[in-house]
């Protein structure tokens, strides 16, 4: 079977058509203990050609916490807003550095950004965003909501409602959401699906609550995925049983 054979049976299969990726600053860590590892941003870049060339729309949003977080011990003594704005300073950076990672490896991308940044970016403009997305264009959502006191997972979630996507993919460094910290707990129950109210009443912490709020009150489903794992957001979008899944359907 031809490359387009598969191909075009794989657009035919999609599960989901409009996407909005989430990815942690901290991911492009890497090995190093500040900054990006290239060789991440490339493995990133051609993951996400993959669903590019298959016929996903894809939009992005991607931490800055390699660079700055906005709240931990290192800003102790700074004005929260302050920090905040930094941080969003730092997502730009690496909004940038993706952005010039999937052109590397040709992916036609946007920029926009909640603060504005003309020289670099566009601004945040709801009805362009979706236009790009119909021409095949990656969209990343850079500077987070362009407001203090909200996370990068509350931009995500923010954009995902307004793009209209299918779901919001978070991509980690674990293979879903488990009972507790796989990390440091060896015995901890990994779940396949699970109703976004259960999240809730187990205290399972996926994403901030006001991120989680905006999820439920417009039932925009999550998936909770390893984005290290090679090929997973492939197969995440062409139906199979990837991460764990986080729905509002009673019947799901």
């Amino acid at each position: 079977m031809s490359g387009s054979e598969t191909t075009h049976q794989e657009k035919e299969s999609l599960r989901f058509k409009r996407v909005l990726l989430k990815l942690s600053g901290e991911a492009l860590l890497g090995s190093k203990e500040f900054g990006i590892d290239q060789d991440v941003l490339s493995r990133y870049a051609n993951e996400i050609k993959e669903i590019v060339d298959v016929g996903v729309e894809v939009a992005l949003v991607i931490g800055g916490g390699n660079i700055f977080r906005g709240v931990n011990n290192k800003t102790t003594g700074m004005t929260r807003a302050h920090a905040d704005y930094m941080g969003m300073l730092a997502t730009m950076i690496n909004s940038m550095a993706l952005q010039d990672a999937l052109e590397h490896v040709g992916i036609y991308t946007r920029l926009q950004s909640a603060l504005n940044m003309d020289e670099i970016a566009e601004p945040f403009i709801r009805r362009r965003a979706k236009r790009h997305l119909e021409k095949g264009r990656v969209v990343i959502f850079g500077a987070g909501t362009g407001n203090p006191y909200f996370t990068t997972d509350t931009a995500a979630a923010l954009r995902a409602l307004e793009i209209d996507a299918d779901v919001l993919l978070k991509g980690t460094r674990v293979d879903g959401v488990f009972s507790s910290d796989p990390e440091q707990d060896p015995e901890a129950e990994h779940f396949e699906t699970i109703h976004g109210d259960e999240v809730i009443r187990m205290d399972l912490r996926v994403m901030d609550m006001t991120a989680f709020t905006l999820c439920h009150d417009s039932h925009m489903d999550i998936i909770v995925f390893d984005m290290n794992q090679k090929g997973s957001l492939k197969r995440l979008v062409l139906g199979e049983q990837v991460g764990t899944y986080i729905h509002w359907n009673e019947e799901s």
